[in-house]
């Protein structure tokens, strides 16, 4: 997406930067050497100070807004309601296909959270951030595609390169190098910010050796995860190199939907469950109820994806998922509740949740799950065979080290009392 927009900055067809190997396959045949050599540029940045990319970050999304701005003070006043009269062409399916796409542009949210370790005051920070950020966002993404429909039609919209050739059609080709310029640095920060996300993933894993130790080291001068940026780097520009866009947006879609559905699922058994406490009677109900949320939700969404427009379906999954959910809310005694901030509405936000994300899965096209199944099979081979036997060690060796320095306490203490 840099380098189309990089193209009609210079009026060049949004593929004309790329060299076409025609003997790849379609989807990986368009090289894109702009895209790599753009991914080194960010992890030098990101390499180089989280404090100094914070700033730059800070900086850039106060232009970023102010381009933002621009595009629909400006755009509003070319905007044309006709555009609008064919309100959803392609109906509610059109609508959920385009939402399934759309999903990855989320990714950036829970990558908030892996930053931790660079807030003074997380328990605070982070949900600020996150649940500020996220209503902006929405706001802004609802006003510009709406500026986009308004200034040119659905059907004569650039993929690529979407605001700068809607600006060139309506005649405002001065406008067109200002949304392109500020295109290209919200994409920059968008990259910086995510690998910041991605190598701190990877810190975190390597502490636990599920992957390898040296992705966890910290460079002692700039306070950074300088391995794990690297790493992430090379394969980032390895897969923009040669994948198209919409390969990565509906893959990278998909991966996101199951990992926010994963994750309303393990908030439900964080709050209900706490071995040793909870009792086998409320763990066993947690467990059949969470089945009943699970197996409803994906009933709901085959049933979608198989084109079935009748509601006999729909009147027996549905109501499946709202007594489980409504039996998980009075049978099960909450075990955990949070100190700081926690999910409100709970089990009926987390449960809503997973059964949203799960019945936009369905509109995912069939290639993505086929690529998602083959990388999932390849990660699963890895974590049995590799990582969970590393993990465990790790585990265990810090166990030894622990018992064993706490021993050498103890023994400490009591030779002094003899001393004494």
């Amino acid at each position: 997406s840099w380098t189309s927009y990089l193209a009609t900055l210079f009026n060049h067809d949004p593929n004309s930067f790329r060299f076409h190997a025609s003997s790849f396959p379609e989807d990986y045949s368009h090289l894109d050497p702009i895209a790599a050599v753009v991914s080194l540029l960010i992890c030098i940045a990101a390499c180089m100070s989280t404090k100094g990319s914070s700033r730059f970050n800070s900086i850039a999304t106060i232009v970023h807004l102010l381009v933002l701005l621009f595009i629909l003070i400006v755009g509003l006043t070319k905007a044309n309601p006709q555009h609008f009269s064919n309100f959803a062409p392609n109906g509610i399916r059109g609508i959920l296909k385009a939402s399934s796409i759309l999903f990855f542009a989320y990714v950036g949210f829970d990558g908030v959270a892996t930053l931790g370790e660079e807030v003074k005051n997380p328990g605070r920070d982070i949900p600020i951030g996150l649940i500020g950020s996220m209503l902006i966002i929405i706001l802004l993404y609802c006003l510009l595609s709406a500026t986009l429909i308004l200034i040119q039609p659905y059907y004569q919209i650039d993929v690529n390169a979407p605001f700068t050739l809607a600006f060139q059609a309506i005649g405002l080709k001065w406008a067109k190098y200002i949304v392109a310029l500020g295109a290209l640095k919200g994409m920059t920060t968008v990259l910086l910010a995510n690998i910041l996300g991605q190598a701190r993933y990877f810190t975190h894993i390597g502490r636990t050796h599920m992957a390898p130790p040296f992705l966890a080291t910290i460079n002692e001068k700039t306070r950074t995860p300088v391995n794990a940026t690297v790493v992430m780097t090379l394969v980032n520009s390895i897969v923009g190199f040669f994948t198209s866009l919409d390969v990565l947006a509906n893959l990278l879609s998909l991966t996101t939907l199951l990992i926010f559905s994963l994750v309303a699922l393990a908030l439900l058994v964080r709050r209900y469950y706490v071995g040793g406490e909870t009792t086998s009677s409320n763990r066993n109900k947690l467990i059949l109820f969470l089945m009943l949320i699970i197996g409803s939700s994906i009933a709901t969404a085959v049933y979608w994806a198989i084109g079935k427009n009748g509601w006999i379906g729909y009147a027996v999954t549905v109501p499946i998922w709202f007594i489980a959910t409504l039996g998980l809310n009075l049978m099960v005694k909450e075990a955990k509740k949070p100190k700081s901030w926690g999910v409100p509405l709970v089990p009926w936000l987390p449960s809503a949740s997973f059964a949203t994300n799960v019945f936009i899965m369905a509109s995912v096209d069939g290639a993505s799950y086929v690529r998602f199944g083959i990388w999932t099979l390849l990660l699963l081979l890895y974590y049995v065979f590799i990582a969970l036997h590393a993990s465990y060690d790790a585990a265990k060796e810090t166990t030894d080290t622990t018992s064993a320095a706490t021993a050498t306490c103890l023994e400490d203490g009591g030779a002094s009392q003899l001393h004494h």
